[in-house]
């Protein structure tokens, strides 16, 4: 195990910060997350990240299954939806929404994509939102990827990209569909419910191009208890001495620019049971003055601890 610490983050190229943290020689890589952008805005934003010269590497992010919200139906008494992707699952069930802070009860599921809930979820919902839902009996039907992110992934395969996040990964046979698009590039898969856990816990085989995430933005809600998290981070590290950890980092700088005590110690218990890749979520990155100030807080704590 070496003593370097790399530090990832989350950007497009239309960010006005962007041009300034992608030559910025303390970020291992940038991630394009493709669920903040519709697939006809995709040509301008991949033709300005290749102006920039010498720019740290680029990781597309394609989402897979995750559940995400296509149309939302707000009646005056409940709220129905569709999905991305079919579904079959034990009715009742209760449907979480904003990253677990809000839930509603789903009562039915009408031709596997159409949600109908009893009364609705305390905030509104909207287009492009994912879901979790936690329930054993949940299953995700259709492909890999969609239509539309098949469209995503060969413009940014025309535009030279040759790095790629998964999202969701259950199992290796994702993993196999997605390579049907991209070959033998570099695929980061991102673990982020309890089925994936079990995938790296019982088939999963390190080989070339491919590396785990701890994706905890999602895990943490799609686990049972949130203790659990620390055994599930536990696990993928001893999997994959190349893992990521993503999200769920240095958030305290949203409201101050000092970190708490506890960010800094995250830091440092990732790095001791073997994490050397970090990713930071989009919130701390859509804003340069936070995203400054945890690039600054990162290269401290690696000044500190990790040399």
């Amino acid at each position: 195990m070496t003593n370097r610490c790399e530090l990832y983050v989350t950007l497009w190229p239309t960010f006005p910060h962007f041009r300034r943290f992608a030559v910025d020689y303390r970020l291992a890589g940038i991630r394009l997350n493709s669920a903040m952008i519709h697939t006809h805005e995709l040509d301008n934003e991949l033709e300005i990240a290749k102006t920039v010269d010498d720019a740290v590497p680029l990781f597309f992010d394609i989402k897979g299954k995750q559940l995400r919200v296509t149309e939302v139906m707000p009646y005056n008494d409940h709220l129905e939806l569709t999905l991305n992707h079919p579904i079959s699952v034990q009715t009742p069930v209760p449907v979480l929404f904003k990253g677990g802070e809000d839930y509603a009860l789903c009562l039915e599921v009408v031709d596997g994509n159409h949600l109908v809930f009893d009364g609705g979820p305390g905030y509104n919902v909207y287009e492009g939102e994912s879901i979790h839902i936690r329930h054993p009996s949940l299953d995700v039907g259709g492909p890999v990827l969609l239509d539309y992110e098949i469209e995503k992934v060969a413009k940014a395969k025309d535009a030279g990209f040759s790095r790629w996040c998964l999202s969701y990964v259950e199992k290796a046979a994702d993993i196999d569909e997605f390579r049907e698009h991209i070959g033998d590039d570099l695929v980061v898969a991102k673990i982020e419910n309890k089925k994936g856990l079990e995938y790296v816990a019982n088939k999963f085989t390190k080989e070339p191009n491919l590396v785990l995430m701890a994706a905890c933005g999602d895990l943490y809600v799609e686990i049972d208890k949130p203790h659990h998290i620390m055994a599930a981070l536990k696990l993928i590290s001893s999997k994959d001495p190349e893992a990521f950890a993503g999200s769920r980092m240095l958030l305290s700088l949203v409201q101050k620019p000092v970190p708490k005590c506890a960010d800094l110690l995250q830091l440092a218990w990732l790095y001791d049971i073997g994490f050397r890749r970090m990713m930071l979520c989009d919130e701390i990155c859509l804003k340069e003055e936070l995203l400054a100030s945890a690039v600054n807080v990162f290269e401290a704590f690696r000044g500190a601890y990790v040399y």
